[in-house]
């Protein structure tokens, strides 16, 4: 299995930060749930820190939801940190159709 899926994996069971660079942009994000849709790998991350082409919103908003092709990810790091979320969560998520793992609260 390809060792950045399984990084990230690891950081949603463990509720770690990931920092890697997605569209040319450093991020520092928080995956809360990781597998497949249409036979790609995807995760879905909370980010709270880093570049972002659309800006981020203030701390706990839903606007920093971000659907990231894992393949796409560069230069990965997982780090222990402190864990960001969405305040509200009112949305059912569809950025994973086929979930391998997911953050448990």
């Amino acid at each position: 299995m390809d060792p950045v899926y399984l990084m990230i994996r690891e950081a949603v069971l463990n509720k770690q930060v990931v920092v890697a660079t997605y569209k040319r942009r450093r991020r520092m994000m928080c995956p809360h749930v990781l597998g497949m849709t249409n036979g790609v790998p995807h995760a879905l991350f909370y980010q709270f820190g880093g570049e972002s082409e659309s800006g981020l919103g203030a701390p706990g908003s839903s606007a920093n939801w971000r659907c990231v092709l894992v393949n796409d990810l560069r230069d990965v790091q997982v780090i222990d940190g402190d864990w960001h979320t969405c305040t509200r969560h009112t949305r059912r998520q569809t950025c994973v159709r086929v979930i391998d793992v997911e953050v448990r609260y």
